[in-house]
């Protein structure tokens, strides 16, 4: 099975500690990571584990050889760079290393990319100006048409508009753009194969707009892309309150919701907890999740962090790879 490749995110973070948890608990398919070898050896040899840390200038070499970690190192970061600072050299080598998937996925020579937490704040001090992952992926990779889908066992949601804030959400819910949104949670389910989608839009006012009286986007742009979705065959309802839309799909009544923002979305599955919670970006050529948190700076260093949710996101992958390989 073709290799996957964990990119090591901000080296300020958990990112090291998470992936070297990950590793020493085992890994049964071959993954590699981009990041930094030293820092890597470092973060090992901190929390005790036994592991080694294997050099490798192509992901063609990754093995996932037992107790060991196969790094592509693309970075030289000092053993005092502090942790649980924003610093821009943690920014632009969290960057590089992401740049550096992206052409190896697109390449074909990856199957896939699991993204560890990136800081956006060591990004603007490194003068990058993308505000997350998901921009970045789409950017380089050439993709127009894209989405965020944060999933656990009991919940999927894509969003309609991600990094962007409340104020300016509004004005970007159009009937095209909730369309779009519509086709790729159609696809998302089609990739996790979901043989007939049933997919629920939530309303972007309370209530769903309660017939115009509370915001006119849920009549004037919503419904009319819903009904065009269904027009194109999609199994698809809606819009519905966003204050129960996600209870009646963790109870099984859909398969997928579309959010209309960030925070609508994000809270519902991330309130059921992150360790189970995966970060996946559909519409990409390539396979890309990550986990579903962020470089917890509080905790950095403490040997504390948690990895279930970068193993969970690394499951979701290669579910996916198996699955498109049908």
């Amino acid at each position: 099975m073709q290799v996957l490749a964990i990119t090591m995110g901000d080296a300020s973070g958990i990112g090291p500690e998470i992936i070297a948890k990950f590793f020493a608990a085992g890994v049964s398919t071959p993954a590699i990571v981009i990041g930094d070898a030293g820092c890597l050896e470092r973060t090992v040899h901190a929390l005790r584990l036994p592991l080694k840390i294997r050099a490798i200038v192509s992901p063609s070499e990754g093995t996932s050889e037992t107790g060991t970690i196969d790094v592509l190192s693309l970075s030289n970061l000092p053993a005092d760079l502090p942790l649980g600072k924003v610093d821009a050299r943690s920014g632009q080598a969290a960057y590089d290393y992401i740049v550096s998937a992206i052409d190896f996925a697109r390449k074909g020579e990856i199957a896939g990319i699991v993204t560890a937490p990136i800081h956006k704040e060591a990004f603007k001090a490194a003068g990058i100006t993308y505000p997350g992952h998901t921009e970045i992926l789409a950017d380089r990779s050439g993709t127009s048409d894209f989405a965020m889908m944060l999933a656990n066992e009991e919940l999927r949601v894509i969003l309609v508009t991600i990094h962007v804030s409340i104020r300016a959400v509004p004005d970007l819910i159009t009937k095209a753009r909730v369309l779009k949104t519509i086709q790729l949670a159609h696809a998302a389910c089609l990739a996790y194969d979901i043989a007939e989608p049933r997919i629920a839009v939530a309303g972007l006012n309370p209530h769903a707009g309660e017939g115009g009286l509370f915001g006119h986007e849920d009549e004037a742009e919503i419904a009319p892309a819903i009904r065009e979705a269904q027009t194109l065959g999609m199994k698809v309802s809606g819009p519905y309150a966003g204050d129960t839309v996600f209870m009646r799909a963790r109870r099984g009544e859909f398969d997928i919701v579309v959010a209309q923002y960030h925070d609508q979305g994000l809270i519902p599955v991330k309130y059921m907890g992150i360790e189970q919670g995966v970060n996946v970006t559909i519409g990409l050529p390539f396979i890309r999740t990550s986990v579903d948190h962020g470089t917890a700076f509080d905790i950095a260093g403490q040997g504390i962090a948690d990895a279930s949710s970068l193993a969970y996101a690394f499951e979701q992958a290669r579910l996916l790879q198996k699955v498109a390989a049908r």
